[in-house]
């Protein structure tokens, strides 16, 4: 099994250690190389072109772990390419042509999008008690931020940041339709070395279904907050609460609360659950790694998922709501975090919890 990883950043790097402890711990034979502007002091193979290392190494695996800005030219150099391929989130960036995108792409033989909190035992355990309980979608809402002020690495802002939760709602409910936005407030500033008028946070409001649905997410959050909170109504008219929340304390230590109230606003606590994975060579990556291991046996022994993927069309349709929020977006004059002569950069060796 030949996996190609395409550019080996912090998120590349993510996917390699991801797969090498998939072939540790199964023994099910990977083979690692990567391409990159120029070839790093490691044992992988190296290729210069993505071109030269699609027909050298003809890979069975194919992930695109570039920045944002640079997805869309490489996996233009995919059309043809019959594999499997796994693409950071998002699919490409505000300005990129989905049409052509979506037509290089037509002979793959599997995609999934890096949705990794899909992947999360909390958000699988939500979506099947909502599934065996028939509960109806009444109200949700979302605050999904991070610190990436200063990072090195180059975004199309926070519509890198809010794909997570727009997808998870509608991968909850799948029975409430497709996610419909209404209004976008944001703010832009020059808080990336991207530009000096990057869209760091939204605040919307959209409806999925007959839900309303309102949210927050934000690149420039001073803390890690990731929560989404649910009502939701059984076939008794009852009202049923339910709270995800993610990477609390550390990355892959996640929550999810399930419960009631009475008429004298008494809980009743119907579910708890939480998370904190600690297998030794996975810190930050457990979630990533489930889906890694997915496509790997999806390849290789030709095993359905557990859970679907998040395919391309999925991919696409992600993208022209990322596209219409960040189109329609009404901000006001940028923020300025620069005020010193130079931009001080985070070190590409921070810790991953950081830069995560």
């Amino acid at each position: 099994m030949k996996i190609l990883i395409i550019g080996l950043g912090y998120a590349g790097n993510r996917y390699r250690r991801a797969f090498e402890h998939i072939a540790a711990s199964t023994g099910l034979p990977l083979s690692l190389a990567y391409v990159g502007r120029r070839q790093k002091p490691i044992e992988l193979s190296y290729f210069d072109s993505v071109g030269r290392a699609l027909e050298m190494f003809t890979p069975n695996i194919v992930v695109v772990s570039v920045n944002d800005h640079s997805h869309a030219p490489v996996l233009r150099q995919l059309a043809g390419y019959r594999g499997f391929v796994i693409c950071e989130k998002p699919l490409v960036t505000p300005g990129d042509d989905l049409n052509e995108l979506f037509g290089a792409l037509e002979h793959v033989g599997g995609f999934a999008l890096d949705l990794v909190e899909r992947y999360s035992d909390a958000s699988r355990q939500l979506r099947e008690w909502v599934e065996r309980h028939d509960w109806h979608l009444v109200r949700a809402s979302f605050h999904w931020g991070k610190d990436r002020i200063n990072d090195y690495r180059p975004t199309c802002g926070v519509t890198s940041e809010v794909i997570h939760a727009l997808d998870l709602l509608s991968w909850i409910c799948p029975r409430s339709g497709q996610l419909r936005l209404h209004g976008v407030l944001g703010v832009r500033s020059d808080f990336s070395i991207s530009g000096a008028e990057v869209l760091d946070t939204v605040q919307l409001t959209a409806s999925l279904g007959e839900a309303q649905v309102t949210g927050y997410s934000s690149f420039v959050n001073i803390v890690r907050q990731r929560t989404v909170d649910f009502s939701f109504v059984d076939c008794d008219a009852r009202l049923i609460h339910a709270r995800l929340v993610f990477d609390t304390p550390r990355w892959d230590h996640d929550q999810l609360r399930i419960w009631t109230r009475d008429a004298n606003g008494a809980e009743g606590v119907l579910h708890e659950f939480v998370t904190a994975p600690n297998e030794p060579g996975l810190d930050t990556l457990h979630k990533l790694s489930r889906l890694c291991l997915q496509v790997v046996r999806a390849v290789a022994l030709k095993e359905p998922p557990r859970q679907a993927f998040a395919d391309l069309n999925t991919a696409v349709a992600l993208q022209h709501l990322l596209n219409e929020l960040n189109t329609h977006a009404q901000t006001p004059p940028p923020a300025r975090y620069v005020h010193g002569e130079k931009r001080v950069l985070l070190a590409e060796d921070n810790n991953l919890e950081r830069l995560g």
